[in-house]
């Protein structure tokens, strides 16, 4: 569950979106108001708020996530009750609220509105409500047997590392078994495997280095492993060419329907590493 607070001036234009019908919004609390639409809501609203003129950014506003699947399952009763202890854990209890869920798109999510004055016209204090929301939604999660963010970031990272893996996998299995000699021959027998290469390009039409798609994935080549950086790839693939060829190929490459060349850097490192392995060899023998 993902909590996000702020403080706001324009109280009618956002209860207004709140309500609105065309998200199938559905009023799930309501505490110390009577009125029936948002224009009604707002007057009470401003009758609390003039006992405190100092106070511009007078209403609290709060999205409340809980994940999709807690989404689906939780009834309009559990909502009310995400509402409650949402406003206990920020000590805003005896105020006026209103909170609408939207069911428009599959990650339902709450709309809660709380009048920032309470009735003896004091202001409550607004410094770091974005992270105290966040806390609040953790602990409520927590209490009501919800996901939180912290299970949530755990899954997403346990899956990305399982994701990075297998990428490398399937990159060394190319490298080693099949020893493609040209960019093109390695984005071809890599997308046969099931893992799409995008070449980065700069402005100056000259190849950085490369994005990788997988499983839902999309991740720089540095962001999957140091192997993968495009000049490490293009290191392996000197290698099965020869430098001299691989560097003569790489002045005019044709990549994706464009003709481009590598940048200096990369093949300055390229010729760098490639060379110093070809005079190490020749010293061994």
């Amino acid at each position: 569950m993902i909590g996000k607070g702020k403080a706001i001036s324009h109280t009618s234009a956002s209860i207004a979106y709140g309500w609105n019908q065309e998200k199938n919004a559905e009023i799930v609390f309501k505490q110390h108001l009577v009125g029936e639409n948002p224009k009604e809501i707002t007057k009470e609203f401003e009758l609390v708020q003039a006992q405190n003129y100092h106070c511009k950014k007078n209403t609290f506003s709060f999205v409340i996530s809980p994940t999709i699947k807690d989404g689906q399952k939780l009834s309009n009763k559990e909502l009310n009750t995400v509402c409650q202890k949402f406003m206990k854990e920020l000590n805003l209890r005896e105020r006026q609220a209103i909170a609408f869920v939207h069911r428009d798109k599959k990650h339902i999510h709450i709309h809660l509105y709380v009048n920032r004055i309470d009735f003896k016209g004091v202001a409550f204090k607004d410094r770091l409500i974005g992270i105290r929301s966040q806390r609040a939604a953790q602990a409520v999660a927590e209490k009501m047997q919800l996901t939180t963010v912290k299970q949530v970031q755990f899954e997403k990272e346990f899956n990305l590392k399982a994701v990075r893996m297998e990428m490398k996998r399937r990159h060394e299995v190319i490298i080693s078994q099949m020893k493609p000699k040209s960019f093109q021959q390695y984005m071809d027998a890599m997308a046969s495997n099931g893992v799409k290469v995008i070449p980065s390009i700069n402005k100056a039409n000259k190849l950085q280095g490369f994005r990788f798609e997988f499983d839902g994935h999309n991740l720089k080549g540095s962001e999957v492993h140091r192997s993968m950086r495009g000049s490490n790839i293009g290191k392996e693939l000197a290698q099965n060419t020869g430098v001299e060829k691989f560097i003569k190929q790489s002045k005019n490459l044709n990549l994706v329907g464009k003709s481009i060349e590598l940048s200096a850097n990369m093949l300055l490192s390229i010729a760098k590493t490639v060379i110093k392995k070809t005079i190490t060899r020749g010293i061994g023998y």
